[in-house]
């Protein structure tokens, strides 16, 4: 079993006031949309896609969003065509890569170093391509490790593929794949988990943590990690 940390909520006394912009890229598969939340005197550029049931709104994009601008990494939420084109239906994982990888210039154009993330599908995308990209490092949210119910069709093959420094952040009873489910991580690959949370990170009324601390302590793992990440 991977060793497992348990992250403390992090807090910032800098400004949060946060620049927010919003471009649309086109790519062969359609129209894709980048969110930005910009952070003053940005030092790296964590882009992160939604997954395959919802999109930018998700509550952990959204404190994510939130909490690392004043830490000086400046987040993109990018919104897949099929999304931006009001589909309610995924397509293909390769549609899903050919898509990421035609915007990523817009990720690069400030200059910074860009770190490749996603929550579910969106990090399965970041894994298959982000070495390729040129990507520092990779942030998987929520790694759907199997389908849920089906363990046997393990896809901790992708995750390890990555090649790269990466963070996964996996809520406690996730049917997807529970952290104590994931195989015996390499150096290079952490894994936290934030106790209770299911596949959106929700927690249960009769938890002994409360949603804002789950997403706390979200923020502060993910926070703490592109501190001390090589990128």
């Amino acid at each position: 079993m991977s060793a497992q940390r348990t992250p403390q909520p992090q807090q910032s006394n800098q400004p949060q006031q946060t620049q927010q912009t919003s471009e649309t890229v086109p790519t062969p598969v359609g129209d894709a949309r980048v969110t930005w939340h910009h952070a003053a005197g940005a030092r790296t550029v964590l882009a992160v896609g939604h997954g395959a049931g919802g999109g930018i709104e998700a509550r952990d994009l959204a404190a994510l969003a939130a909490a690392l601008p004043p830490q000086g990494v400046s987040v993109a939420l990018v919104e897949q065509p099929w999304r931006v084109a009001g589909k309610k239906v995924a397509p293909a994982p390769k549609t899903l890569d050919i898509a990421w990888r035609a915007l990523w210039p817009a990720l690069e154009k400030p200059g910074l170093p860009v770190v490749a993330g996603g929550r579910s599908a969106g990090a399965r995308v970041a894994c298959r391509t982000a070495r390729e990209l040129g990507a520092g490092a990779v942030l998987a949210l929520s790694f759907p490790l199997h389908p849920p119910g089906k363990p046997e069709r393990s896809r901790a093959e992708e995750l390890l593929g990555a090649g790269l420094p990466t963070l996964v952040v996996q809520g406690g009873r996730d049917p997807f794949g529970r952290p104590e489910e994931f195989p015996e991580l390499p150096a290079g690959i952490e894994l936290v988990a934030v106790p209770h949370g299911d596949h959106g990170f929700a927690v249960p009324k009769k938890a002994d943590i409360g949603q804002e601390e789950a997403l706390a302590r979200l923020t502060g793992a993910v926070a703490e990690w592109l501190a001390r990440v090589p990128r």
